[in-house]
């Protein structure tokens, strides 16, 4: 049986929060259709990070550096995803090459460090892209 096949699928709401900052992970979820804003909150402000569409995956940072979410989720349209689970995740991680991992949690690192600091920088600089 596939990925796919085996996988559990939830529909959320417009403007349903999917996941918030500082939870932690157990889940991924790829858009089926719908639309999805990841976003942090920084001193009162919501920096809005990216936006998710069909195919698009979001969440995973979570499950593979086992670290708190760096933003949250919110569904911007009625939204369909597959949620893939922490263990499946692992899984395929687990069949990588140890140098693909390592390599994997070193730009998840880099990741959530420019995440922070662009949100930090659009607060301090009051960027027009506050929401």
């Amino acid at each position: 049986m596939n990925d796919i096949a085996q996988s559990r699928r939830k529909v959320f709401r417009a403007g349903e929060v999917i996941f918030h900052e500082g939870e932690r992970g157990h889940e991924a979820y790829v858009v089926e259709y719908g639309r999805v804003e990841v976003f942090k909150t920084v001193k009162d402000h919501v920096i809005l990070l990216g936006t998710i569409i069909q195919g698009g995956i979001f969440g995973e940072m979570a499950l593979i550096d086992d670290q708190p979410r760096m933003a949250s989720a919110r569904a911007t349209d009625e939204t369909a995803c597959v949620v893939i689970g922490k263990e499946r995740l692992a899984e395929q991680l687990e069949k990588a090459p140890k140098g693909v991992r390592v390599i994997v949690g070193a730009l998840l690192g880099n990741i959530r460090l420019m995440g922070a600091e662009l949100a930090e920088a659009q607060v301090i600089l009051g960027s027009d892209d506050l929401r």
